[in-house]
């Protein structure tokens, strides 16, 4: 009962901690008074594109307990009515609004199985990442873009926290030789972000009435090119896939008091 209510106090300092941080930053937390929601789908449109799987070739016995041999590189999910998974929704240029709500599980990194869950993060501007390691093998967190860190996690099950001071995106690999991981961060200055589910679809609740302009943003899916870099518990070369850049579509919204709105993106190779 004690653990459950100072976790409860904990999460509840974290939230008014990071409020008050983005207050100081430009981003002023008010009473919405009669918002709107925004929602809609990313589909896919025409022929699907051949997707990159790399074999496992480290660790099967941690990263492969089903022995499939390959893994998927996870760049681009479309579901049976043709959703789009992973994208992030947002609201661009907003100063004032709600308090954070971002989903906790989007802010907490676990490595398991030689995967990056989730595969999409969505952490407020100035708050912690919070990171571990599922799995009895050496990983590293490399990041690069709005944040660099180089995290080793030698350990399994030991959580290690980073601020994330800079918004935008971050691009996650492992420097371990499992050339497969990555995964992609957004750091957000404002609560109205989301991201699809598997089925496509988003939601933005609470929003200010007014007119926006409204971003999804999905991770580019080809292998452009390979990089060589070691794995540093073996010291080796070896190659990791680099990939295409990022597909942003904008639309304009017009959000009314009490009102939803519907907006709609696509996808095409």
């Amino acid at each position: 009962m004690k653990t459950a209510i100072m976790t409860g106090l904990l999460s509840a300092c974290l939230v008014a901690s990071v409020n008050v941080a983005l207050a100081q930053d430009g981003y002023q937390v008010i009473s919405v008074a009669d918002g709107g929601t925004v929602t809609g789908t990313v589909k896919w449109v025409g022929p699907l594109p051949h997707l990159t799987t790399l074999p496992i070739s480290k660790d099967p016995q941690i990263c492969d307990p089903e022995s499939t041999k390959t893994r998927d590189l996870e760049r681009l999910i479309v579901g049976p009515q043709g959703g789009v998974a992973n994208t992030v929704v947002y609201l661009k240029d907003v100063s004032r609004g709600k308090a954070f709500d971002l989903p906790e599980q989007r802010r907490f990194l676990d490595q398991k199985h030689c995967r990056y869950e989730p595969h999409i993060l969505l952490v407020p501007k100035n708050a912690l990442l919070q990171m571990k390691s599922s799995d009895a093998t050496l990983h590293t967190v490399h990041m690069d873009g709005a944040a660099t860190y180089n995290l080793p996690f030698p350990f399994p099950d030991q959580v290690i926290s980073r601020p994330m001071n800079s918004q935008g995106v971050v691009n996650l690999k492992c420097n371990g030789g499992h050339v497969w991981m990555n995964a992609e961060m957004f750091v957000a200055p404002h609560p109205y972000y989301a991201v699809t589910d598997e089925s496509g679809k988003f939601e933005l609740t609470n929003v200010p009435p007014g007119q926006y302009e409204i971003v999804a943003w999905h991770e580019g899916w080809s292998v452009a090119r390979e990089e060589s870099m070691f794995d540093v518990l073996t010291e080796k070369r070896v190659q990791r896939p680099l990939f295409s850049d990022p597909r942003i579509s904008e639309k304009k919204v017009t959000v009314n008091p009490n009102e939803t709105s519907v907006v709609s993106f696509s996808l095409q190779k």
